[in-house]
């Protein structure tokens, strides 16, 4: 894990750090191939130079985002913007259901849109894998 996402976390206080750290745990251990920065002021994992899952402090509380989750069809999971991110926010680090944050992690993985090239390509997104 990177050193910024650590600090990050450190930054937290209280529950929200206790979320931080438990979030970044499990992603790391589910996602072995990705490369995990602090992005846009926030820890962000990438497979092959495309975001796929990040997480940041909102006011609801540790908001975590799939940028590919709209395609995950999982209930769980709510639709954030326009194009195909999906989120949930967590306030209690007992909120974290670790069954479906694994299943999550393994379809960010299996389940992607090409974001790193959306600027490129003037806004469309295409399907990676």
């Amino acid at each position: 894990m990177h050193e910024d996402t650590l600090a990050y976390n450190d930054h937290q206080s209280g529950d929200e750090q206790l979320i931080c750290r438990e979030l970044a745990g499990l992603i790391d251990k589910n996602l072995k191939a990705a490369e995990n920065k602090v992005w846009h002021a926030h820890p962000v994992w990438f497979l092959d130079g495309n975001p796929v899952v990040g997480y940041a402090k909102r006011k609801c509380g540790i908001n975590l985002l799939f940028w590919s989750g709209q395609s995950f069809d999982e209930p769980g999971l709510k639709h954030e913007g326009k194009f195909k991110a999906a989120e949930i926010c967590y306030s209690a680090l007992s909120q974290i259901n670790k069954t479906d944050l694994k299943r999550w992690l393994k379809k960010s993985a299996a389940i992607q849109w090409d974001y790193k090239n959306i600027v490129k390509r003037k806004g469309v997104l295409e399907r990676l894998v």
